[in-house]
């Protein structure tokens, strides 16, 4: 079953709003606007991704929750950024470099994985969370999914190495937040 939508907070809109349509591309389809169960009201905007689901942002005007909140949803829980994020499909990897190519374009920094059976490239948007780009390689077999379920069930499993890592910089400064 496929995500309807992922939602994530923000404490600085504008910036969030032009990460979202102009560096990832998504097309800002709806917005929002309604009370929050305490007597504050929240915006809350919903982008096309491109695929079969969206990503929704909060904008929270709310007294109860405060105007200072770790939005964050790694770093904010103090673990690395790595660990939560959010990965978006690239079906083949032309798309793939064309993100890669429009994220320089505006002041990004990209890392790029090769994790052999997909490769990744990552950026971090304006409340600190990690996104993620993904192409599939290699479809998953029969083989992978035993192999997976050997791996679970292994309490010390052999390590691979780690993935082949490409940083491609930013072709222009970062634009101000």
């Amino acid at each position: 079953m496929a995500f309807h939508h992922v939602a994530v907070a923000t404490s600085d809109l504008p910036a969030t709003h032009r990460f979202y349509s102009e560096a990832m591309g998504f097309t800002l389809r709806k917005v929002q606007v309604a009370p929050t169960p305490h007597d504050g009201w929240a915006k809350h905007l919903f982008y096309d991704t491109g695929g079969n689901g969206m990503l929704a942002v909060w904008e929270l005007h709310d007294d109860t929750i405060g105007s200072e909140f770790p939005t964050a949803i790694s770093t904010g829980l103090g673990l690395p950024d790595w660990v939560n994020h959010i990965a978006f499909d690239a079906p083949d990897l032309d798309t793939l470099a064309a993100h890669t190519r429009r994220w320089q374009e505006h002041g990004i920094d990209v890392v790029e994985l090769d994790h052999v059976w997909c490769r990744s490239i990552y950026a971090v948007d304006p409340n600190g969370i990690l996104v993620e780009f993904c192409c599939s390689t290699a479809p998953l077999t029969e083989a992978d999914a035993k192999e997976a379920a050997r791996l679970l069930a292994d309490p010390a499993p052999e390590l691979e190495p780690f993935p082949t890592t490409t940083v491609h910089e930013a072709l222009v400064p970062a634009p101000p937040s």
